[in-house]
């Protein structure tokens, strides 16, 4: 089953045991997959629900409910100032393999990219992309991006949340030695855009309960920095899930 080919769909498409498939899947799963009737393939709704599939015609049959954990035992959440170019593909791509939940763009004071409709469109299909490949069971969240400012008036509201931010330089404690994820049922880590960090965006941080963190001696690239936050997050929590 682990072989399975995986395909996201919305819960309106399931009608009892039957999932109405749409022209575009369809074509994907018969002409790009090469399935015929009677193939199975796993769907999943992107929130948590996956079920065993037999593709018959233009729909397929749902033959049994599937329970997997391949997600991270904590929320995160990436707030991440949007880097130039297409450097956010990957990024999303990446950290969706890694286990974030959401990631939420954020335009800062040396942001240089302002995303059309057409980009976050993009991401959130890389999103799916790569939660289909990578067998999870959530398909990240892509926010529509807002300022810095915003977002952190956006996060007042939750206080169960354990705010990071990283900063390049400085003597700030790594991200090693201060996370502790049986203290933290979710995280919020924030990056910075090339050139870095503003004074003032550091002390509206600060002032909003971020604890600063430092990700090594070296100074990451602002599309590296994020999968390297993501890959230490995840190797902790994970340890500490298995017991070890």
């Amino acid at each position: 089953m682990t072989q399975l080919q995986r395909l996201v769909i919305t819960d309106a498409q399931i009608d009892q045991q039957q999932i109405l498939l749409t022209i575009e899947q369809q074509h994907y799963l018969s002409r790009v997959l090469r399935l015929r009737s009677g193939d199975q393939f796993i769907a999943m709704n992107g929130h948590g629900h996956g079920w065993l599939a037999s593709l018959v015609s233009d729909r397929a049959h749902i033959l049994e409910s599937i329970h997997a954990q391949s997600e991270l035992p904590i929320s995160v959440t990436l707030v991440l100032a949007l880097p130039k170019g297409n450097g956010l593909d990957e990024v999303v791509r990446q950290t969706t393999e890694l286990g974030v939940t959401c990631i939420a763009p954020m335009i800062s004071e040396r942001t240089l990219l302002n995303p059309s409709a057409n980009k976050l469109e993009r991401w959130r299909r890389i999103a799916q992309e790569a939660a289909e490949q990578c067998e999870r069971q959530i398909v990240p969240e892509i926010l529509d991006p807002v300022s810095w400012s915003d977002r952190l008036k956006i996060e007042s509201s939750n206080s169960d949340t354990c705010r990071l931010i990283c900063l390049a330089r400085g003597n700030s404690p790594h991200l090693l030695d201060y996370l502790d994820p049986l203290a933290c049922p979710s995280i919020t880590l924030a990056i910075g855009p090339e050139g870095g960090w503003t004074d003032a965006e550091i002390e509206g941080a600060i002032a909003a309960s971020y604890q600063p963190i430092s990700l090594g001696r070296r100074v990451l690239r602002a599309v590296t920095a994020p999968i390297v936050a993501l890959s230490l997050v995840a190797g902790v929590v994970e340890r500490n899930k298995n017991g070890e």
